[in-house]
């Protein structure tokens, strides 16, 4: 059986960690008092005393009395900012912040503050350099802990962002994780990032360390199965997986991530056994599309192309404009003889997707079979840019200039395809080699 799957479709298996709702509140309503008192007031001695009770409704007026005298008190500026966080007012909330950062831009809680309510609405390019500046802040009476957690969430914002250039295996995340660690005690949270920043740049050694750590902290937790396997099967630990994944598949027979991994590897070891699998899965569970886009692909690599093609014909039903169901369905049409239907799916998957490599090569391929050789140099040329050359488009190349008469470019190719062929061609070999006596026969 072909070894069809690369370590990407292994991402159906790798759930990741959610951002910690903790490391995006707001300061705690006791460090509400953090703010340094610019004027010793009994009213907001009472304001935070009912905020530390979750009582806002009586907090309020008496903020917004203190205010209206005093407008510019940053304690006062603060403790309004985070009763409207804590009643979802975000507006409010970050203009009171900002407010009483005019007043006095050293105000650590007012900062980072305003970073986790920037956070909280998906304002990344806003929060990290608020955050960024609440870490170079002193956080007084809330200490290292407080800092801490301006770190953590500059790591979740960061750990989408580009690895800095130059640095491999480093990310800025990976940077604002190990300061926060280094303030506070490492968390369950920190591990599981840890682990998917490592697995993110490649660095499977880390990943799978920090997955195991995660995994001995919470036995249970089958998002920390389901990475560290992946971690494994990226560094072909075929074995150290499927030990794992088996008994963790007897507890949970309806996972679809745990299937799936040990799909993956029943298929890299070449296994016949990927195919009961996944077919078993597939007839209790129907709906589960990613298998069934599994089983689609793992059928065709076994040669059963009928079979493959009546599940991709199904999901292509619900998705029709899915490039890479249509190519895996116009693969099958051209194994099946069916290349004019085959040209058809190919061509609406590249409409789709211009950047589908695989569905470039099947346009030409399948145009090749339908005599339209113009197509198929135009199909090969935009392959290039995404799939490496290899024998066998070598030969497709120089058949297709040699159908248009252009003579020197398919006696290039002819010649190309002879030096990488080495043999493992032998009819293509015969031919190149006749045709290439009548090219370059001298007139």
């Amino acid at each position: 059986m072909q070894k069809a799957f690369s370590i990407p479709f292994l991402t159906l298996a790798l759930l990741l960690v959610p951002f910690s709702a903790d490391s995006q509140q707001p300061a705690d309503a006791s460090q509400a008092t953090a703010v340094p008192p610019a004027i010793l007031s009994p009213e907001l001695d009472k304001a935070e005393a009912a905020m530390s009770q979750a009582d806002w409704k009586s907090a309020e007026p008496i903020l917004d009395t203190f205010l209206a005298v005093h407008p510019q008190d940053p304690r006062a500026l603060f403790d309004a900012g985070y009763l409207a966080d804590a009643e979802n007012r975000a507006t409010d909330a970050e203009a009171l912040y900002r407010r009483c950062l005019a007043v006095d831009s050293s105000t650590f809680q007012a900062q980072i503050s305003l970073g986790l309510l920037l956070a909280r609405q998906n304002k990344a390019d806003l929060a990290i350099p608020e955050l960024r500046k609440a870490t170079q802040l002193d956080p007084g009476p809330s200490g290292p802990t407080a800092k801490a957690k301006a770190f953590r969430a500059l790591a979740h914002l960061e750990a989408d962002m580009p690895i800095v250039e130059g640095k491999t295996g480093f990310s800025p995340a990976s940077a604002d994780l190990i300061e926060a660690i280094k303030l506070s005690p490492e968390t369950p949270a920190d591990t599981l990032l840890a682990a998917q920043l490592a697995d993110r740049v490649g660095d499977q050694t880390t990943a799978e360390t920090a997955w195991r750590r995660a995994l001995k902290a919470n036995p249970d937790s089958q998002e920390a199965l389901a990475a560290l396997c992946h971690s494994l099967i990226s560094q072909k630990k075929y074995d150290e997986a499927a030990a794992l994944l088996k008994p963790a598949l007897e507890k949970s027979p309806d996972s679809p991530a745990l299937t799936a991994q040990l799909a993956a590897i029943l298929v890299a070891q070449d296994s016949a056994d990927a195919v009961p699998l996944l077919q078993s899965f597939h007839q209790k569970h129907p709906s589960e599309r990613a298998i069934t886009r599994m089983l689609a692909q793992v059928l065709a690599d076994a040669g059963e192309y009928a079979d493959s093609d009546l599940l991709y014909v199904q999901l292509l039903a619900d998705e029709p404009n899915d490039a890479a169901l249509l190519t895996g369905h116009g693969h099958n049409l051209i194994r099946r003889q069916h290349p004019v239907e085959a040209l058809a799916a190919f061509q609406k998957a590249t409409e789709i997707d211009p950047t589908n490599g695989e569905a470039w090569n099947g346009v030409a391929f399948a145009s090749f079979q339908t005599h339209q050789p113009n197509i198929t140099i135009h199909a090969l040329t935009v392959r290039s840019k995404y799939l490496s050359e290899n024998p066998t488009i070598d030969f497709l190349w120089a058949t297709a200039y040699d159908t248009l008469h252009q003579k020197k470019e398919a006696a290039s190719y002819y010649h190309r395809f002879l030096e990488t062929a080495n043999g493992k061609f032998p009819d293509q070999e015969w031919q190149a080699r006749q045709r290439l006596a009548l090219l370059e026969k001298t007139p």
